[in-house]
């Protein structure tokens, strides 16, 4: 059978999880324009990361009767976050990055959940793609401005090319989740492990909180000198 308010159920089970990552520093910091390219391209690097090792476990279980519904391809974002990775680094910049050890925990997550309990990566889908598909506008601007980027170079990660209209996409992906054959016991702990995918989330910004305040400490010293 399917639980027919699953989204509703997820949306509200995780909504004190999704305030928190908001009020981490960095992210608040994000929202407020304060960020440089060092903290935003190691943000990069782990989504790099945590993305490609989702798309991946997903990609193996398209045939399972749970997981296969949210092989969605539009919503992938290992080949944006390529693009700008490369835009970050050069041309080499495949030997130039690895993962923070908050983000390889989160990695490690995502592999452990796909070989012992896949219905758990719904979890994990709906706390990222949905999220970047809600937010990624706003963000995109913010990262523009606060940046200096021009002609939206560096900012694949926001661009969901084969999604015209964001929120029909978001009814629809409501619609899957709420015609997944789960039961109660199993939307409960997709909802725990949702609400721990944010946790994980949280230490990789929190491991950024240095860049940030290495920003921030950067605007007030411009600010100064600008007064004198």
């Amino acid at each position: 059978m399917s639980v027919t308010d699953f989204s509703i159920q997820i949306k509200e089970g995780t909504k004190k999880s999704h305030s928190a990552a908001e009020n981490t520093s960095f992210v608040a910091s994000f929202l407020r324009g304060v960020v440089n390219k060092e903290s935003y391209r190691t943000l990069i690097t782990d989504l790099y990361y945590v993305y490609s090792a989702m798309e991946e476990e997903i990609d193996e279980l398209q045939d399972h009767p749970i997981v296969g519904h949210i092989n969605l391809s539009d919503l992938n974002r290992v080949e944006s976050l390529e693009k700008d990775l490369r835009y970050y680094y050069g041309p080499i910049w495949r030997s130039l990055i690895d993962p923070s050890e908050s983000c390889t925990q989160y990695v490690n997550r995502i592999r452990e959940v796909a070989k012992d309990n896949p219905i758990l990566l719904v979890g994990h889908h709906y706390t990222r793609y949905l999220g970047d598909l809600s937010g990624g506008q706003i963000l995109k601007g913010i990262a523009k401005k606060a940046l200096k980027l021009k002609d939206n170079h560096g900012l694949a990660f926001y661009e969901f090319d084969n999604i015209p209209d964001a929120k029909a996409y978001k009814a629809c992906y409501k619609g899957i989740l709420n015609h997944l054959d789960l039961d109660q016991k199993q939307v409960d702990a997709i909802i725990e492990e949702a609400n721990y995918a944010f946790k994980l989330n949280m230490d990789m910004f929190n491991s950024l909180e240095g860049n940030w305040f290495k920003s921030l400490l950067q605007i007030f010293i411009s600010s100064v000198f600008k007064k004198k």
